[in-house]
């Protein structure tokens, strides 16, 4: 019976090890999709607000992108931040951005 159990354990563990070289278990950051890439956000709305495009890299948060084209803090609340960026890209939310997709940010740099 020792003897079946430990055959049927290597078994399993070469095939756990197997499995997790080959397929993985990890989720990766693959590139977009061709069907997500169409829904990106191509046009800017039809306001006043200065804006500028950027593309989002892992990491990247709507705050940061634009403290770092401004090189400096952000100089409006993050309630207007949010509010502007909405405006600029129909409504999406700031937390629902995608690693690759380029979304249009406000410009505060004036």
């Amino acid at each position: 019976m020792k003897k079946l159990f430990g055959i049927l354990l290597s078994i399993l563990v070469i095939y756990v090890i197997y499995y997790d070289l080959t397929v993985g278990t990890l989720p990766t950051s693959a590139p977009l999709p061709a069907d997500a890439k169409a829904e990106q956000v191509t046009a800017v709305s039809k306001s006043k607000i200065p804006s500028f495009d950027a593309e989002v890299e892992p990491g990247d948060t709507v705050i940061s992108i634009v403290e770092h084209r401004i090189n400096k803090s952000l100089p409006v609340s993050i309630n207007d931040l949010i509010e502007d960026f909405q405006t600029l890209n129909g409504g999406r939310s700031p937390e629902k951005i995608r690693i690759g997709a380029t979304y249009h940010f406000p410009d505060y740099s004036k």
